[in-house]
């Protein structure tokens, strides 16, 4: 686990995705894991057309003294993580600075437009380059795809959580990961779900 202190006061993170990734689970698990801590954190979300895959993004504004306006100001995310990766690119272009770090799920979801042949998707690397253009730090990382071979896709989210949790020297870890998600889900869930945040944790160790 990193330092007792958080790298900077609010310090700002932004989780996003499409509808039906677990994004909004995955933020409120993240921010439980702070509270635990003693931190307050303030959560505001926004949502596209979520049913149907649309862009759904949270806020997460953390401080050891004080509650913060729900909304990150525009250039102001100290950290994105996107559990698909073309959406890291549309929040950096209004949130992004040149200190902002990325976490980035590598496998796409395509949109309807892309589906139908009547718009392209940029390939990976198009999209590492631009992000790193962007950023001062990027890892993406196959979240889904391991995910898929533990037998639980949507746990996705929660590999995420763990790598989320090594970007920045953040002060939570895996005790207060699993004394959050035991709050969370059925006693048969929690050692799957734990096992996906340390996978989390190594795509993010050297």
């Amino acid at each position: 686990m990193g330092n007792s202190k958080l790298p900077k006061d609010p310090f700002n993170v932004i989780i996003t995705g499409v509808g039906g990734q677990g994004n909004v689970l995955a933020s409120r698990i993240f921010a439980n894991m702070f509270v635990r801590r003693g931190f307050q954190v303030t959560i505001g979300e926004t949502f596209g057309a979520s049913q149907r895959g649309g862009s759904v993004m949270s806020h997460l504004r953390i401080s050891a003294i004080s509650a913060w306006s729900p909304q990150i100001p525009k250039g102001k995310a100290d950290v994105v993580a996107s559990l698909e990766p073309i959406e890291a690119l549309r929040v950096l272009a209004v949130y992004g600075n040149p200190d902002v770090q990325v976490l980035a799920n590598a496998r796409p979801i395509y949109p309807v437009g892309v589906i139908a042949g009547m718009q392209i998707y940029p390939d990976i690397e198009e999209i590492r380059k631009s992000l790193e253009e962007l950023s001062r730090k990027v890892w993406i990382i196959d979240a889904t795809d391991e995910a898929v071979r533990l037998g639980y896709p949507i746990l996705g989210n929660v590999i995420m959580i763990g790598a989320l949790c090594k970007v920045g020297e953040l002060p939570v870890g895996r005790d207060d990961f699993e004394a959050v998600i035991c709050e969370s889900v059925g006693n048969d869930k929690v050692r799957i779900n734990l096992e996906a945040f340390d996978l989390g944790q190594k795509f993010l160790t050297s």
